[in-house]
């Protein structure tokens, strides 16, 4: 498996690069939320990649974060989500946005994205809410870190750890008015919430 790529970026026609590895130039395939951040040709830089085996081709996936990366290897284990509608989803919402579409079962935002219909919105949030990785900005505990919903998020991701499904924490912390809390007082209000 190729883990990533460091090379010469030789072109960019979206959604594919060439890149210039030591006078082999790679095709890879990469979602625009990549493409945005990505260098001038003839610069380095330095990819993650996902090489994907069909019977007729062998895809080279570029991503330019770990998140990105991990989210699409997701969306890949999902029946009916193939590479190109994956990529797809990653060109037109963030991996943050997707995160919060997930917990908070935001059907309506994820219809947006091209190539999504309701249907696959709603299997999308079924089958994902468990997969997402709290270390996933956007996921629990990482949205806004540093903002006002910091500590939201924080207790968020605290009640994951301690074995709460993303559905039932955000349902926890729903009533909660969060504004001026540190994040154990938010954490131990959610918890007095499921005790009554």
């Amino acid at each position: 498996m190729i883990g990533f790529l460091r090379g010469r970026l030789a072109a960019k026609h979206p959604p594919q690069l060439l890149i210039d590895v030591g006078g082999v130039g790679y095709e890879v395939e990469a979602p625009m939320s990549t493409f945005y951040g990505l260098p001038a040709v003839g610069e380095t830089l330095t990819l993650l990649t996902h090489l994907v085996v069909r019977e007729d081709a062998q895809i080279l996936f570029g991503f330019a974060t770990d998140e990105e990366r991990q989210l699409f290897r997701n969306l890949l284990r999902i029946s009916g989500i193939g590479a190109k509608m994956a990529l797809g989803i990653l060109s037109g919402i963030t991996v943050e946005g997707f995160a919060r579409c997930v917990r908070n079962e935001d059907t309506a935002s994820l219809v947006k994205v091209p190539g999504i219909g309701k249907k696959t919105a709603e299997r999308l949030i079924i089958e994902m809410r468990d997969r997402l990785d709290v270390s996933i900005p956007g996921s629990p505990g990482t949205v806004g870190a540093g903002g006002p919903a910091g500590a939201e998020d924080e207790a968020f991701g605290a009640l994951v750890a301690l074995g709460y499904r993303p559905v039932e924490a955000t349902r926890m912390l729903k009533g909660i008015k969060c504004d001026g809390l540190a994040t154990e007082e938010i954490i131990r209000r959610a918890l007095q919430g499921t005790v009554k």
